[in-house]
Formats: structure tokens, C-alpha cells, sequence
């Protein structure tokens, strides 16, 4: 689609001056300098960019996504990069909620948030990409040499929106408030050890009117207890050492995505710490991490440890467990490898 909307000659030029100074930064990066969200530049065929809106409700395209083999999917937030590879397999998709179960992309859909969804040819590199009511991007899957391109073309055609129109954008949301300052400590913690799954943490944390870290802060020490920042990147080091197969959680307010197996390449690059594995890619940016949780949780199939990261905002960034499935207890070596982290023991 030739974009003709009147509002993208101005944000093309002004990208153009921005990119030129910039040539390395990312577009949600240079969005965010220009006061715009990443969906405007998109719409607005800032740079090399040829874009094609998508109508229909979003869920109807996600149902469609099996359809073009092995692609990457990438899901992140302000602070971390989830890259994956593989198929959409096992998709399901309701009016409000969403998942996909695939062996290699696994992902948790929020879809009361999924508002706008765009077929992108940036210079060649082909995508379907989907952004919330404010024009923020949330998921993005791109095709590869695994892809098939024709199957990818044809559902852009099936779905390309015969009237584009310009976005209609709405407000971002305001943070959620923290109540913790009438919260119940001693209750917290009952309600926290009559956990039978870690599912139920999310409804107890609306049960108590509590921010995520919050709770952690006010659980106690066998149950939460906070890590020195780089433990993150320690504990990657780590498993990647000792061949742990573990499971990597990074999320937006539209879905979470879903690694689980082990890593093996690992490298720096200024802030970013990442994973470089052929199927599986991770940028964390290390210095946005305020703090580090070790946290303890109950179930039916004994305890389960995760580490948490946190932004200054009290946003999560990214969550670690270990490789686990329903009905199978934790891994024993994950579990001495948190455990290890913890000045003070945990509930066991």
C-alpha cells in the first residue's frame, strides 16, 4: 500500500532527520523521541517501510498464523527482547483471551488489549505486527527462509482492509495504583502457602488489593526475598554452564511469551546482556534492573522458585523458572541454584 494518509508526510520527514543522526536506533526507540507511538511511523511508511492495515478482529488472523510454517515471533517490553522460532501451533482465541502451545512458540494472549494489527515490508523484511490502543507494539512475527511466502501473502491479501484509514488512537492507561499500605501481612502469607498452583498468585494478588512487588516485599524472606541486581546475569552464566533446561517469561500488558529448554551462547553487547541461541534470542538490558527477587510459591507438586526482575517503576521485566510441565515437581538443580542465591533459607 502506497501510504497517502496526510499526517505521513510530516512524521516521515521528521523521522528521516532523526534516523540520519541515529542510525542504529530501533523505531520503537526513535518513536519514543518523537513524542509518537511505534503504530504513527508504521502507518506512516516512515523509512523503508510499506504498510498494509489488516481488518477483522485480531483473533481471526492469529487462528490463521499455523498457516506459514516456521516463523520468529518477538514479543517485549521497554527493558527485554523475547525472540522466538518455530510454528503457531495448538492456537486458540476467544473475545478477551488467548494461547498458543506449540512445542517451540509458546505464548499467554490478553487480547482485551490487541486493538491493531498491520501486514510491514521494511526494506524487504516481511511481518505481521499487532499494537494496543495507544499505538504501542505488542507482538510482531516475521518471516523467514523457513517461511512460507506464499501463505504469508495470502493471508495479507485475505485480510488487507480494503478503506485504509489513518489509526484512531487512544490515550496510553494510567499505572496501576499500589494499596500495600493497608494490606494484611499475616493473611498475605496464609493465603501465600495455601497456594496449590502458581496460577492462583495473580488472584491473590487482586484478593489483597497488591501490587506484584508489593507482595513480595511484604511476604517475608522464605517466601520473597530480594538478590543483588546482576543475579540475572549470573544465573544465565550459570545455567548455561551447567546445561539446566529452565523456562524464560517476558511480557507486556498483551501477552507473555514462553521459552523453555536450555541455552548455550551468551555475549554482551553495552547495556544488553543476551541469549544468541539458533531458536531462541534474549536482550535484557541489565542496567534497568532496579532489583531482583528470588520468589517461593506452594503446589500440588511441591515448591516452585522463580527469579524476578524488576524495573524502578515496579514493572516486571522478565521471569525464570525451572524447565517444568503440570504434574512434575521442579527441578532439583534449579532449585539449588536459586536456592544459592538466597542470604536466608527458603520455606521448604
Amino acid at each position: 500500500m502506497n501510504t497517502v494518509f496526510e499526517q505521513a508526510g510530516p512524521l516521515r520527514r521528521r523521522y528521516a532527520q532523526l534516523q540520519e543522526s541515529k542510525p542504529k536506533a530501533r523505531i520503537r526507540a526513535l518513536a519514543g523521541e518523537m513524542g509518537v507511538s511505534e503504530l504513527e511511523l508504521v502507518a506512516a511508511g516512515c523509512g523503508q517501510i510499506r504498510p498494509t492495515p489488516l481488518r477483522g478482529p485480531v483473533r481471526d488472523i492469529l487462528m490463521q498464523l499455523g498457516e506459514l510454517g516456521r516463523v520468529m515471533a518477538l514479543t517485549r517490553n521497554e527493558w527485554c527482547v523475547h525472540e522466538r522460532r518455530g510454528r503457531y501451533e495448538d492456537v486458540r482465541a476467544g473475545e478477551a483471551m488467548g494461547i498458543v502451545l506449540g512445542p517451540d512458540i509458546d505464548l499467554r494472549l490478553f487480547l482485551a488489549q490487541w486493538r491493531h494489527a498491520w501486514a510491514v515490508d521494511d526494506g524487504g523484511r516481511l511481518s505481521l505486527q499487532f499494537f494496543d490502543a495507544a499505538g504501542g507494539a505488542l507482538h510482531k512475527v516475521y518471516v523467514t527462509d523457513e517461511t512460507d511466502a506464499a501463505a504469508y501473502q495470502a493471508l495479507v491479501r485475505r485480510f488487507a482492509d480494503p478503506e485504509p484509514r489513518w489509526p484512531r488512537l487512544e490515550a496510553p492507561g494510567d499505572a496501576p495504583a499500589a494499596y500495600h499500605a493497608g494490606a494484611d501481612p499475616a493473611q498475605l502469607r496464609a493465603d501465600w502457602l495455601a497456594m496449590r498452583d502458581t496460577h492462583e498468585f495473580h488472584g491473590l494478588l487482586k484478593r489483597h488489593k497488591l501490587a506484584r512487588l508489593d507482595a513480595l516485599r511484604l511476604a517475608g524472606a522464605d517466601l520473597a526475598q530480594q538478590v543483588p541486581a546482576d543475579t540475572a546475569e549470573r544465573m544465565l552464566g550459570q545455567v548455561a554452564g551447567q546445561d539446566i533446561s529452565f523456562m524464560c517469561f517476558v511480557g507486556n500488558p498483551g501477552l507473555i511469551q514462553i521459552h523453555t529448554g536450555p541455552i548455550h551462547k551468551l555475549m554482551r553487547t553495552g547495556p544488553w546482556f543476551n541469549v544468541l541461541d539458533p531458536l531462541f534470542n534474549l536482550h535484557l538490558d541489565t542496567t534497568a534492573i532496579a532489583g531482583a527477587w528470588v520468589v517461593n510459591k506452594p503446589s500440588d507438586d511441591g515448591w516452585i522458585t522463580s527469579l524476578e526482575c524488576y524495573a524502578n517503576t515496579g514493572d516486571l521485566i522478565v521471569q525464570f523458572f525451572g524447565a517444568r510441565k503440570p504434574g512434575v515437581p521442579e527441578l532439583a538443580e534449579w532449585r539449588a541454584l536459586l536456592a544459592g542465591y538466597c542470604p536466608e533459607p527458603l520455606a521448604a
